[in-house]
């Protein structure tokens, strides 16, 4: 399948920049690691539902858009408040990129209105993430001239990479010197995979979510992301915790879900 912007030429008077960014969130039915894993819930609160929340609760996003081909998901994301744009089944599969979804759904939109100068991509498999963090993510942009940006958390330790023979080497630390404190390594990231904020235009263009230059944006606490059962039942069991931080997003607001 081809899409109208899948050979890069993206005509500027489609850009709007006074448009609010719109919210994508891609949540395709099938799922091999946790089957149903969109739909499954962490507190009594669907993945899905629990991103759409949060995209909700940010000052700075416009509209929330669910990428899905699953009947069940694009239902509860009405439900929840958000629009469903419905899936192809041939970008569906287990080998399709978010990227692919994200390109859909923006030519989408783009055949009904201008498109806004950026938008907000977020992933269910971060479910605690908040509307002020998406908030943060989206000013850096603005306030950048960065193609996108991404919330990554601060990361205190040392990291190793095992050569060919199975050998440690060290990453971000020299190994054969003195063991330095943590204070003293240069500081490093973890790309959490909940919150990217890009600029249509060079997105369309190279339909890669890190166009150049890339901007980290550090967030507080902990960003888990769930990619096995045992990832569910650790957020689960972090859920009192987190969903207690920020803002009130989680919770069933005017009784949607």
């Amino acid at each position: 399948m081809t899409f109208p912007y899948e050979s890069g030429g993206l005509d500027p008077a489609n850009i709007d920049s006074d448009l609010p960014p719109p919210v994508l969130i891609p949540a395709r039915g099938g799922s091999k690691g946790i089957p149903g894993k969109n739909l499954r819930c962490v507190a009594g609160v669907p993945l899905i539902a629990r991103a759409i929340r949060a995209a909700r609760a940010s000052e700075k996003a416009g509209a929330v858009w669910v990428s899905s081909d699953d009947q069940a998901i694009g239902s509860l994301a009405i439900q929840e408040g958000a629009n469903w744009l419905r899936r192809p089944t041939s970008i569906a599969g287990d080998q399709a990129s978010s990227e692919s979804a994200l390109v859909h759904g923006l030519t989408q939109l783009g055949r009904e209105q201008p498109l806004p100068a950026l938008f907000v991509f977020l992933q269910c498999t971060s479910p605690f993430t908040k509307g002020e963090q998406i908030d943060a993510v989206v000013s850096a942009l603005l306030e950048s001239k960065a193609a996108m940006a991404f919330s990554v958390m601060p990361w205190h330790g040392f990291l190793w990479q095992q050569k060919a023979e199975g050998y440690g080497i060290g990453i971000n630390h020299d190994a054969s010197q003195p063991r330095q404190r943590r204070q003293e390594l240069t500081p490093t990231y973890l790309e959490t995979g909940a919150i990217y904020a890009i600029r249509t235009e060079p997105f369309l263009q190279q339909q890669i979510r890190f166009v150049q230059p890339v901007l980290p944006v550090p967030i507080a606490g902990l960003a888990p992301e769930i990619d096995t059962p045992e990832d569910l039942e650790l957020c689960e069991l972090l859920a009192p915790m987190l969903d207690l931080t920020g803002t009130d997003t989680y919770r069933d607001a005017g009784g949607m879900g």
